[in-house]
């Protein structure tokens, strides 16, 4: 029996099985995740990403009180990066693991009930190491994406496939890290690989069979489709204009990866994503806007369109990205999004229009540029902050080297930020970084990295790199800050108890208070933390979860830095805690 046809008569079996017993996660319940005390449901904590809890019972007068009720260990031999965002649901934590791996826990004993370990090929190219940064859950699946470029949907009960989809060519470079977005019955992934030449598009297909609705490309001139129930694709309509921001043919190859996924928020009905680098780096190969790398889109749900876009920057030269989430919020009676970009600078943009509302400096040093015009949105370039075209160079190999702060790897990365609505107030986990940079002549081959590019890390202080920042989102004022030696690469979460949780790559899990950046409280997991914490309540107990295990971008592209922090021990495990009776 075709593959297709077994995903959809299982699609039709375990529909019609919730329909009748009213099990299993729905669309209300997704859509009221931020609000439920009891489960975490969406990567953010709700589909808005505001990772903000309502929970009270840990606060800034019991957090010392902390401690932990159970850790549970990935085990085997692969560790590396773990940045992963567990869900909790009907007594489980579902907790993705580095090397496509998921598990489902016991809430209450951190005993194993099941796991699934994807088998991947030879030859898989993840960019920035072997993580996965966790899954999504409908009515009784839980699903993620594969390095192997694979959407699998298991059954939360027993981890048995229920169906798996090809999403693109691992050969080619595509890859997928994010967790998935539920927005409306729509099953909504990205992609990954903007390091190799891949173009970056949004997927929306049915969660309960993985079959397509419809796909947007995010590189001007390509084409996006919409699908009917038996597969068959129909156009809907160009991304952009073609070559109207991209001369000649690198629109075919342009990246714009989609590699972080999405937000969703239900007042405007606009989902978001964030798109990565054009390609190659060298963008004297590529004059132009580059439409629509680098840059948050949003997308109408229903015709698969995009409702408008915002280039963060415009013709990047220097891998920004504009990938960093996008984070809806309340402000002066209006609807806004927040994101704290690579480039160095916090946007505070219109949700509904994508109109430009304030941006400023979330980092002290920034050199590519010398703010944002609020009228055009545009960057005020600093041209001697773009390296050289190669061409230009000696023996034309090489281009003049440019010091740029900040560094490729962000002011900030992939690490999530938090909003609360109790503070008003941004918790930013910010990187103060430099590189040295120089272009390089590039050709794109397929499976081949297509950067055109050097460069080395280097740090700007003696002090530290990272620092956890409270910004205020109206004035662009950092409140407080706490400096971290090593580079912070694990996200935020912050609560009504008046807390906001991180983690470092020293290995600790912080609290601090939400209003002075005080610290409350700090336990040591054992390996660096590089992914966000979450928290929830059972019964009459609040818990908070971490997964700790050192890796990602930084040890595999940080030149100076990663010498600097090289003794950080990898691993691989997740921890609960709760307060203790005594």
């Amino acid at each position: 029996m075709h593959k297709k046809l077994i995903g959809v008569l299982l699609g039709a079996v375990v529909g019609s099985a919730f329909a009748a017993t009213g099990a299993g996660v729905t669309d209300a319940m997704i859509a009221n995740d931020s609000k439920a005390p009891n489960t975490v449901l969406s990567w953010g904590m709700g589909t808005q990403g505001q990772r903000y809890s309502t929970l009270t019972q840990i606060n800034t007068q019991t957090v010392s009180k902390l401690t932990p009720a159970w850790s549970f260990s990935f085990g085997g031999e692969k560790q590396r990066g773990q940045e992963s965002q567990p869900l909790i649901y009907n007594g489980k934590m579902f907790v993705t693991g580095s090397y496509s791996r998921i598990y489902a826990i016991d809430m209450k004993t951190g005993a194993k009930l099941w796991k699934y370990e994807h088998r991947l090929p030879d030859g898989i190219m993840p960019c920035c190491d072997v993580v996965n940064r966790g899954a999504a859950l409908y009515e009784n699946l839980v699903i993620f994406g594969t390095l192997d470029a694979q959407l699998i949907a298991l059954d939360q009960d027993t981890g048995k496939i229920v169906w798996k989809e090809k999403v693109a060519d691992y050969a080619a470079g595509y890859s997928m890290s994010a967790a998935p977005l539920i927005a409306k019955g729509l099953l909504l992934t990205g992609v990954s690989g903007g390091e190799f030449g891949v173009v970056g598009r949004v997927d929306a297909r049915n969660p309960r069979t993985g079959e397509l609705v419809w796909s947007r490309p995010m590189i001007e001139g390509h084409m996006g489709y919409k699908y009917d129930k038996e597969g068959k694709a129909t156009e809907n309509g160009i991304t952009g204009t073609t070559n109207k921001s991209w001369p000649g043919d690198l629109w075919k190859t342009g990246g714009g990866a989609t590699w972080l996924g999405g937000t969703y928020d239900p007042t405007t009905d606009l989902a978001y994503f964030g798109t990565g680098n054009p390609s190659p780096w060298n963008s004297h190969l590529r004059p132009g806007d580059n439409l629509y790398s680098s840059s948050t889109v949003a997308l109408d749900l229903d015709s698969g369109k995009i409702k408008w876009s915002y280039q963060t920057t415009p013709h990047d030269g220097w891998d920004y990205d504009g990938v960093n989430e996008f984070v809806t919020f309340d402000m002066d009676g209006k609807r806004f999004g927040g994101k704290a970009d690579r480039n160095g600078f916090f946007y505070v943009i219109d949700a509904k229009n994508g109109k430009l509302e304030n941006a400023f400096p979330f980092v002290k040093k920034i050199t590519w540029a010398t703010g944002i015009d609020l009228k055009t949105g545009r960057p005020n370039y600093i041209e001697a902050g773009r390296p050289g075209d190669p061409t230009k160079g000696e023996e034309g190999k090489k281009g003049s080297t440019s010091f740029v702060a900040p560094a490729f790897l962000g002011a900030k990365n992939q690490m999530p930020m938090a909003y609360s609505p109790q503070t008003k107030l941004f918790y930013v986990p910010a990187n103060e970084w430099g590189m040295d940079i120089w272009n390089e002549p590039v050709s794109y081959k397929k499976g081949s990295a297509y950067l055109g590019a050097g460069f080395t890390i280097r740090p700007i202080n003696d002090d530290y790199i990272g620092a956890m920042r409270a910004i205020d989102p109206k004035t662009g004022k950092i409140v407080w800050e706490i400096k971290n030696n090593a580079p912070l690469w694990g996200g935020v979460m912050t609560t009504a108890g008046g807390l906001v949780f991180y983690g470092t790559p020293e290995g600790f899990l912080k609290a601090v208070d939400a209003k002075t950046g005080k610290e409350l409280w700090k336990f040591q997991t054992g390996s660096g933390v590089v992914a966000p914490p979450v928290t929830w309540k059972d019964g009459d107990t609040q818990y908070v979860a971490v997964v700790s295990g050192w890796g990602g971008a930084v040890p595999l592209w940080g030149g100076e830095v990663a010498k600097k922090i090289s003794s950080i021990e990898q691993g691989g495990s997740v921890w609960v805690f709760k307060l203790s009776s005594k």
